[in-house]
């Protein structure tokens, strides 16, 4: 039986929960109508003016390859001039003894990579914005790779995973029945719906530890989820590991990614090329998901 037709067994023992008169006067032509206003002007400095990109805390400015980019600069303890684009913009970091001029000098040095980085960050607020969940009766949600529909059902249990067998092209073949009338508030929509995906998070990321432990022959102590935003999971040396519930939207080859990566720090606990030897051991194609889930959207829940 594959997982989905598990998990749907499982979770279906849930509760989740617009003729003129000869005496008439000529009729005077009616005034032309009022010319409408100037448009106002436009300049082909603005059209061509190219994209700002600003960081809300930025303290200082450059142009880099024909962009202006405003940034956050920073002194501090290190010994080499640091670049970071997060999902703010530009942050940079300089020793306290670094002139500014150097420091400007390597803007322009990293200016290919920088300007890269915000375009990323750019396309990626932008493909975040448009995966904002609208909580109510049909929304899609990403599950396990695929997509499943909220179906509002009073007459539901909870909350009940259902797979179909056979679908219309492009007709998603995940529902899960939600136990709420229609007339439900978004609020609790989201609530009942969340707490259903962590407990089927907590289901496939056990299902997988287990698994590949095995292999790697190592042993874990527990596993609890975590919603932290930095990082997707952590593994501590007494076995406990915490991997990221929201895990449990991307496909199974990412979720396997994150889980054998964690379990390797049971035996390496590092990022060395030995700990990486553990992980290919495991995730030939490591390199492939890593980069591919740095680049993963999640949609946005709140």
């Amino acid at each position: 039986m594959s997982l989905l037709k598990r998990l749907a067994v499982h979770a279906a023992q849930l509760s989740f929960g617009f003729g003129d008169d000869d005496a008439t006067p000529a009729a005077r032509p009616a005034p032309a109508p009022a010319a409408p206003p100037p448009e106002p002007a436009v300049s082909i400095a603005s059209l061509l003016a190219p994209a700002t990109f600003a960081h809300p805390r930025a303290n200082r400015q450059a142009r880099l390859g024909g962009h202006v980019v405003g940034y956050e600069f920073r002194r501090v303890r290190r010994k080499t001039i640091g670049f970071s684009v997060a999902t703010d913009g530009l942050v940079v970091s300089a020793p306290r003894w670094v002139p500014v001029g150097e420091v400007e000098s390597a803007l322009q040095e990293k200016s290919r990579w920088i300007l890269k980085k915000l375009q990323e960050q750019d396309e990626r607020a932008r493909r975040l914005a448009e995966q904002r969940i609208v909580w109510r009766d049909g929304t899609a949600l990403p599950f396990l790779g695929e997509t499943v529909i909220v179906v509002l059902d009073a007459r539901a249990g909870g909350a009940v995973l259902h797979t179909a067998e056979e679908t219309l092209p492009d007709v998603p073949r995940l529902t899960l029945h939600v136990g709420l009338p229609e007339h439900a508030s978004a609020e609790l929509i989201r609530d009942v719906v969340q707490a259903c995906l962590q407990r089927q998070a907590k289901r496939v990321f056990e299902e997988r530890c287990h698994h590949f432990a095995q292999r790697l022959g190592v042993h874990w102590t527990r596993l609890s989820l975590s919603s932290a935003s930095t990082r997707w999971g952590s593994a501590s040396a007494d076995g406990a590991i915490r991997l990221h519930w929201r895990l449990i939207h991307f496909a199974l080859p990412t979720i396997d990614y994150v889980v054998a990566h964690e379990l390797a720090h049971l035996r390496v606990m590092d990022h060395s090329p030995q700990f990486w030897d553990v992980v290919r051991s495991v995730i030939p194609d490591v390199d492939r998901l890593r980069d591919g889930l740095r680049d993963e959207a999640l949609p946005l829940l709140d």
